[in-house]
């Protein structure tokens, strides 16, 4: 419309003419945001659909990590399985007649080597100046009277780098079986009876021939435990258990401290107090016999806290009777001789 006719309309057509433009704005507008939304709702369906698909294939990538995961616990578990025996009976003796072949090397020493006689309040010496002698194997018992004995390992004149004191009850029932290390040239080990002079003790000294190594072999299968000054650590054992393995040491420092066989509250069969100059030179090794059920052995730091040690205790040899020595049954199933859990 040309400016000219502008002045022939009227004053309500002008106002009608004027409301029509604005109402042609007003949807021109409305359009234009129709379709800023209709564009912001495109992106975020795309934005949406660009998630769910990488939701599924993170879906497919975990499900896949499992199904390996899977896969490697199988052959843990058959690689780390015992295989199985058809006779659970046979399979009992085997591990009762592997266990005791360890026992065999202790026992065959006091069968062929010949043992000394300790008098009360007397001492004996075993001198040892070759260099090929790394460690002794001291044994001690009695004719069923009671054992108190100090052991003393001499290294040079007035050098006694590793001392015991040991006490047992019945010194036939639990004899006492340690290793003394001697890496340095020439060693000494004495061994004094500070018992009355009725209470003799028969003593066997000599290298070590193999038991050692079946001691440390077997705290190998055990757990070592860190035991601080002043503290103390008890292990319980089943009644079948005829005797522990025990092995003690330090990183490099000196270790002070006490084991003790228990066998019901208060009753110590058998007790030993031990120092090393240097536990990790001269670490402690012994086998306690632990004949008869309720054992527990208990480990003692009697070093400050600054000292710590670390001990290892565990089942050594297993009986191959179906009772205890002291004649009462505990968890076997009477017929079948097997054990009920």
């Amino acid at each position: 419309m040309k400016l000219n006719e502008f002045a022939d309309l009227t004053e309500q057509e002008y106002i009608t003419l004027t409301k029509s433009v604005q109402t042609n704005e007003d949807e021109a507008t409305e359009v234009d945001e129709l379709q800023q939304v209709q564009t912001e709702l495109t992106v975020k369906q795309d934005e949406r659909q660009v998630m769910v698909t990488e939701s599924g294939h993170r879906k497919k990538q975990l499900k896949s990590l499992l199904e390996i995961i899977d896969e490697i616990k199988k052959d843990y578990l058959r690689l780390t399985m015992p295989p199985s025996h058809p006779d659970e009976d046979s399979e009992k003796g085997s591990q009762v007649e592997q266990a005791n072949r360890h026992r065999e090397s202790i026992d065959k020493i006091w069968e062929t080597s010949k043992s000394i006689t300790v008098p009360g309040n007397s001492l004996r010496t075993w001198s040892y100046a070759n260099p090929k002698v790394k460690r002794v194997h001291v044994l001690l018992k009695t004719d069923g009277r009671p054992l108190v004995a100090d052991i003393e390992l001499w290294h040079g004149p007035d050098s006694t780098p590793h001392k015991m004191k040991v006490y047992a009850e019945d010194g036939a029932k639990y004899t006492f079986s340690t290793f003394v290390n001697t890496p340095r040239n020439p060693n000494t080990i004495a061994i004094r009876n500070t018992g009355h002079l009725e209470f003799p003790i028969h003593a066997c000294v000599g290298p070590d021939t193999g038991a050692g190594d079946f001691c440390l072999e077997a705290t190998k299968g055990g757990k070592s435990e860190v035991i601080q000054g002043g503290s103390l650590r008890s292990y319980t054992f089943d009644y079948d258990i005829d005797s522990v393995a025990v092995l003690i040491r330090t990183n490099d420092r000196p270790l002070s401290g006490r084991i003790e066989l228990l066998q019901g509250p208060n009753n110590n069969k058998q007790v030993l107090e031990l120092y090393t100059e240097d536990g990790l030179d001269r670490p402690f090794i012994a086998v306690v016999q632990t004949p008869g059920s309720g054992n527990v052995v208990q480990v003692v730091n009697t070093a400050p806290l600054e000292f710590p040690m670390f001990a290892t205790v565990v089942a050594y040899t297993r009986s191959s009777e179906m009772y205890s020595v002291d004649g009462i049954q505990l968890g076997l199933d009477w017929q079948k001789g097997k054990l009920v859990h």
